[in-house]
């Protein structure tokens, strides 16, 4: 009979979840990390290749090292190209894979089918979900849990019979999950949680709630977890700084992060409880009052104690606070990486712990068969059809990146992130005084080198020269490595025929990022104009060889052949790229002479 509730119930599973999550499947790519992540991405969009499986693992991309989440991108690319909805589908079926992973596991290791069912439910269909699930940048994170509920479900296995071969298969998912998204970093914890309820491997007949012995070897059993753990985060933390996306220590004190952190532990539980005014960036608040942070810590030490005076009779409450504790301390913002103040995706791993907590706690409090088929079941069928349609209103405000952004600033204040990503977005739809709106917008909330840059690109295309330089040099004033500005102002020496500027920039670009393509293309175009033919071969023989594709390489340095006499060469790079699509250069080679 409870095979026919599993089937029935993972079933309903995947039916709900799909109706809930319907709307992505019309919604746009966002102009917000998309760009970086797939529409703007060569590599992603050249597809699954030896070379590009290659780059997948050794590239830094937004700051962090995530193969198996860009090989998965390629693969979405070679099935649906630019069709966003194909991406945010592969993502909702990883998250509905997640969804039933857990019920699978819960329902494996209680025996208990309802609650199982109603934590797995509650999990799914929260609006919190929707960042990752509607966000195509973020398949890192249903591609991470899945293969990190993978891992939990077969540690179920291995417990259950002790083979080297579940143990290592478990090990095997932890890493692939490490590898999508450093996400569950924080395993060898929840698993030592799990090891306490709901698999009761530290108790014993004699020592009911701790017994050391068995703890010792639990301990030691997690050793290989916590190393992979431990090199994980040592990777994360190297590429994090490498990319820039780790604020540095004076730009934001730890006082500031220690009360961030503290009231952001409140303020995600008040979202799993009433998620209203969710949006795609929180700014971040410098200054919090005192009082918010006093309240926040006091809740949470309340909170905590209690737990921990139920520890014995209600193992589920331990389990499940803890679990909802320490899987957030990595994106808490002690170590602050990015600019805002907290995020809905970093409550994906922690919300389960409140779900189980909500699942077995309804079931613990009332035993009566009666009021849980009369009250508690009519109840549980409300409060998901809420979450349903709460989840399909947000999936609603993530239809495209105008949607999105208005959305953020109406629900939260002083937002210059979103009034910058307004202004970007604007400035590629070509409706520059929109854009430079948002721009002065996002400067008066907070001078920052983004608006700066972003601002400079505008006047630049624009033809305000001077405009353009006086913003690019405010950005590398506040952000003294900013590679874009760089690139930028040497764009703009260029046009001013500041050759030697031009290429002092270049240079800058390239000391700081050795494979930016189009910095090396660039400074061969000034290298040229400044009659350094050489020079500029050598640069555009770099460019081609970081991107075999670069039309703009070839044909530019068949320009610089042909200055230096070399037709035969000069003409083989514009027969590629006329065979690449751009025939101009040939065609005026041919009506010079220069070629046959």
């Amino acid at each position: 009979m409870h095979r026919r509730y599993v089937d029935l119930i993972t079933l309903c599973l995947i039916v709900v979840s799909c109706i809930s999550f319907s709307p992505i499947a019309g919604n746009e790519f966002i102009s917000f990390d998309d760009n970086l992540y797939i529409t703007e991405n060569y590599q992603i969009q050249s597809g699954l290749n030896f070379e590009n499986i290659k780059w997948a693992f050794t590239a830094i991309v937004v700051s962090n090292w995530h193969p198996l989440t860009l090989l998965s991108h390629m693969l979405d690319w070679s099935l649906f190209g630019n069709y966003a909805g194909g991406h945010h589908l592969v993502s909702l079926l990883w998250h509905i894979g997640t969804v039933i992973l857990l019920f699978l596991f819960l329902y494996k290791t209680t025996n208990n089918i309802w609650p199982s069912a109603f934590a797995a439910a509650f999990f799914a269909l929260h609006p919190l979900r929707v960042e990752s699930v509607a966000w195509a940048s973020e398949r890192k994170d249903v591609l991470s849990m899945f293969f990190g509920m993978a891992s939990i479900y077969t540690y179920a296995f291995y417990v259950e019979k002790n083979k080297i071969s579940r143990y290592c298969l478990c090990l095997i998912f932890f890493m692939l999950s490490l590898m999508s998204k450093p996400m569950l970093v924080t395993l060898p914890f929840v698993l030592l949680l799990l090891d306490y309820w709901p698999l009761r491997r530290w108790q014993t007949q004699d020592a009911p709630l701790i017994n050391l012995k068995p703890a010792g070897k639990l301990i030691l059993e997690k050793i290989p977890f916590m190393v992979i753990s431990i090199a994980s985060s040592i990777i994360t933390l190297w590429a994090q700084n490498k990319g820039g996306a780790m604020v540095k220590a004076n730009s934001i004190q730890f006082d500031a992060r220690f009360s961030n952190a503290i009231f952001s532990y409140v303020a995600y539980l008040e979202k799993i409880f009433w998620p209203a005014d969710l949006a795609v960036y929180y700014p971040y608040e410098m200054s919090l009052p005192l009082w918010k942070v006093m309240s926040a810590g006091l809740i949470i030490t309340c909170l905590t104690v209690a737990v921990l005076c139920c520890v014995r009779k209600i193992p589920f409450l331990f389990v499940g606070w803890f679990w909802y504790l320490g899987t957030l301390i990595p994106v808490i913002g002690l170590i602050q990486v990015g600019s805002q103040a907290m995020a809905d995706r970093y409550t994906y791993l922690p919300s389960i712990g409140i779900g189980m907590i909500l699942a077995w706690g309804t079931a613990h409090l009332i035993k009566t068969e009666n009021i849980r088929r009369r009250v508690v079941l009519p109840a549980a069928i409300v409060l998901l059809t809420a979450l349903m349609i709460l989840t399909l209103q947000q999936c609603g405000y993530w239809k495209n990146s105008v949607i999105l952004f208005r959305h953020a600033l109406k629900v939260t204040k002083n937002n210059d992130k979103m009034h910058h990503n307004l202004g970007t977005h604007f400035y590629k739809e070509g409706k520059f005084r929109e854009a430079i709106g948002h721009l002065n917008n996002a400067i008066k909330i907070k001078s920052n080198y983004l608006s700066h840059n972003s601002r400079g690109v505008i006047y630049a295309r624009a033809g305000m020269y001077q405009q353009a330089l006086d913003d690019f040099n405010k950005s590398i004033a506040l952000m003294p490595n900013n590679v874009n500005a760089y690139y930028n102002r040497g764009l703009i020496y260029d046009k001013s025929k500041k050759y030697q500027l031009a290429i002092e920039d270049f240079n800058k670009v390239i000391s700081l990022k050795n494979d930016y393509v189009d910095a090396y293309n660039n400074r061969g175009i000034v290298y040229m104009k400044s009659g350094q033919f050489q020079a500029a071969i050598e640069d555009f023989n770099k460019t081609i060889a970081l991107q075999p594709g670069h039309v703009y390489a070839y044909s530019n340095r068949a320009s610089a052949y042909f200055a230096q006499g070399n037709n035969e060469s000069g003409c083989r790079d514009v027969k590629k790229a006329c065979t690449a699509g751009k025939c101009e250069p040939f065609k005026k080679a041919k009506a010079e002479g220069l070629c046959h």
